[in-house]
C-alpha cells in the first residue's frame, strides 16, 4: 500500500501546474528564471557618435521594463559596449559578447559598416541579430543570412518612397543626388533610381559621391549646383547634411532639399546647420517627433517624455534618436513577450519573423510593423515631412514603398 500511495503522489506531483511549467521552459544561452542577457555594440565615440543615443534610450527603456517587472518575470539586462563605429572594433566587441558574456542575441547594434562586419559571424554561430540600426538591404535578406533582421525602413525602400514622392509633387524636376560611398548611400541611390523607373535617366541629371572620411563635401555641392538642378536628394548622414544645407545657403542655391532620415535630427543636424538655413528641407520618418507641439496632447509622447523624465533625465528630449531607441527596445520587449518560456535563439527568430500588424504608440499614425519568414523587413512606409524653420510638418499621406 505505501508503495502505490508513493506512485500515486509522484504523479500527483507530475501533474501539477508547477511541474508542467518547468518541464515546458527551454532556455538558450544568456537565459534563467530571473534574466534575458542581450548585447550589442555602438558608437559611443568616433564619427558617428551621436547615434549612440539610441543606444542609452534602450537600455533606459530596459530598466524600465525591469522596475515594472521585467519581461515574464524576467529582468533585461543589456551589454552595451562602444565599436567607435569601427569594424573591427565591432567584431571583437561581439565576439566577446557572444563567447564570454554568452548572450542570447545582438539587438539593435547601429551603423552599416559595423552591421556587415559582425553578420557572417553572427548568422556562422546561428546567434539572433535583431532589429538592427541600420537600413541596409542586406541585413533583411533571409534566404542568405537567417538570423539577421533589421528594423526600420531599409534604404533602398526610403530611395523608392523619396521617388514617389517627387513624381507626385515635381515630375518635371532636375534632380541632383548627392550620396554617402557606401552600401547606405548606394543602396538608397539604387532605390531613387528604382522608383522613378523609365523617368530616372531624363530626370537625374548628376550623381555625386563622398567618402566618410572627407572633411567636407563643399566641392560637390558646387558641382551640383552647377548642373542646373531644382531638386537636391542628400543621402548622407548629420554632419555632411548640416556642411550641405549651410553650403547651399551661403551659395544661394534655393533646390528642393531632400535628407536622408539618417540626417533628420533638429539637435544633430539643423541646428548645427541653422535653423533659418534648414527652413524648406524634406526628410521622411516613421515616428513621432517631440519637437512638435501637435502630439503635446498624445498618449504616446506624454508616455515617452515621462520616461524620459525618469530613465534620461540628462537626455537632450529634442534628440529624435532617442525616439528611435526608445521604439526598437518596445518592439523587442513585444517579441519577448511572444516567446513565453520558450527563449532559445530558434524560438527567438520565429517570433521576429511573425509579427502582425504591430502598432507602436511613438510610431506616426499608419505606420505598422508586419514580418513573415520570407520578409524581414518589419517596416516599408514613411511620412514625408518638412522643416518650418522650428518643428517637423507632415506632408499628404505615409507612403509605402511596397504599394
Amino acid at each position: 500500500m505505501r508503495y502505490h500511495a508513493a506512485i500515486a503522489c509522484a504523479l500527483a506531483l507530475v501533474s501539477t501546474p508547477a511541474f508542467a511549467d518547468a518541464k515546458t521552459k527551454s532556455y538558450g544561452p544568456g537565459v534563467t528564471d530571473t534574466e534575458i542577457k542581450i548585447g550589442q555594440t555602438m558608437p559611443y565615440s568616433g564619427p558617428a557618435s551621436s547615434f549612440a543615443a539610441i543606444g542609452r534610450s534602450m537600455n533606459a527603456y530596459f530598466q524600465k521594463v525591469n522596475a515594472e517587472g521585467g519581461v515574464n518575470r524576467r529582468k533585461i539586462n543589456l551589454i552595451s559596449l562602444d565599436d567607435g563605429y569601427s569594424p573591427p572594433k565591432a567584431v571583437e566587441q561581439t565576439r566577446r559578447l557572444v563567447e564570454s558574456d554568452e548572450v542570447l542575441a545582438i539587438v539593435g547594434t547601429f551603423g552599416s559598416p559595423t552591421n556587415f562586419a559582425i553578420q557572417k559571424y553572427l548568422n556562422a554561430k546561428k546567434v539572433p541579430g535583431l532589429f538592427l540600426g541600420t537600413g541596409a538591404n542586406r541585413v533583411s535578406e533571409p534566404e542568405t543570412y537567417p538570423w539577421s533582421m533589421g528594423w526600420q525602413p531599409n534604404n533602398h525602400a526610403k530611395g523608392v518612397i523619396y521617388a514617389k514622392y517627387i513624381l507626385q509633387e515635381r515630375p518635371n524636376a532636375k534632380v541632383a543626388v548627392l550620396f554617402q560611398n557606401d552600401d547606405f548611400g548606394r543602396d538608397y541611390a539604387k532605390g531613387f533610381r528604382d522608383g522613378l523607373g523609365g523617368k530616372a535617366s531624363s530626370m537625374i541629371v548628376k550623381e555625386v559621391s563622398y567618402e566618410l572620411s572627407e572633411p567636407t563635401i563643399d566641392s560637390q555641392i558646387l558641382v551640383l549646383r552647377s548642373t542646373g538642378a531644382d531638386v537636391l536628394v542628400n543621402i548622407s548622414t548629420p554632419k555632411f547634411s548640416a556642411q550641405a544645407i549651410k553650403r547651399m545657403a551661403e551659395i544661394r542655391w534655393e533646390a528642393l532639399h531632400l535628407l536622408s532620415d539618417a540626417a533628420g535630427s533638429i539637435a544633430s543636424t539643423l541646428i548645427p546647420a541653422g535653423l533659418e538655413n534648414s527652413k524648406g528641407v524634406i526628410t521622411v520618418a516613421f515616428r513621432k517627433d517631440p519637437n512638435d507641439p501637435a502630439w503635446a496632447d498624445d498618449k504616446g509622447m506624454r508616455d515617452y517624455l515621462a520616461f524620459l523624465k525618469q530613465y534620461m533625465p540628462d537626455a537632450n528630449a529634442a534628440e529624435t534618436y532617442n525616439v528611435f531607441g526608445y521604439a526598437t527596445a518596445q518592439t523587442f520587449v513585444h517579441v519577448l513577450e511572444k516567446c513565453g518560456d520558450d527563449l532559445t535563439r530558434e524560438n527567438l527568430m520565429k517570433q521576429a519573423a511573425s509579427i502582425k500588424d504591430l502598432e507602436l504608440p511613438i510610431m506616426l499614425p499608419g505606420i505598422k510593423l508586419n514580418t513573415t519568414p520570407a520578409r524581414y523587413t518589419p517596416m516599408s512606409q514613411e511620412q514625408i515631412m518638412q522643416f518650418d524653420g522650428a518643428k517637423w510638418m507632415a506632408v499628404g499621406q505615409v507612403i509605402d514603398a511596397e504599394k
